[in-house]
């Protein structure tokens, strides 16, 4: 059993830096892909950035702006976001798979946070 707790979120202004975190619990060794989305008001559901094991990948060009990362002593994986714009707004979700590698797709990840909102004006 996996259990994910994401906090950080809050509001920023346009320009600033935010970064969130995701503490995994339980049986954190099961954990194969890591994976953050957003939701912003009245839109869909998008991917932000996947960790696998120590690889990386960006969604839409977020590269250069956030940057994943996660520290294996703690548990813990992190969304740093620099130069945040007012379209970033939205909940944020840290998602996790325990088996089979990492999917674009948010279907294919049955472990959820209950998300952390962040706002940026």
């Amino acid at each position: 059993h996996v259990q994910l707790v994401e906090s950080g979120g809050g509001s920023v202004q346009a320009g600033g830096s935010r970064r969130l975190s995701c503490k995994v619990s339980g049986l954190t060794d099961a954990i194969d892909c890591l994976k953050w989305f957003r939701q912003a008001p009245g839109k869909e559901r998008e991917g932000v950035a996947t960790i696998y094991f120590h690889r990386v990948f960006y969604d839409d060009n977020l590269e250069g702006r956030f940057t994943i990362s996660k520290d294996d002593s703690t548990n813990t994986a992190y969304l740093q976001m620099n130069n945040l714009r007012p379209a970033d707004s939205g909940i944020y979700y840290c998602v996790a798979r325990t088996e089979g590698g990492c999917y674009t797709n948010e279907i294919h990840y049955p472990i959820w946070g209950q998300g952390t909102q962040v706002t940026v004006s």
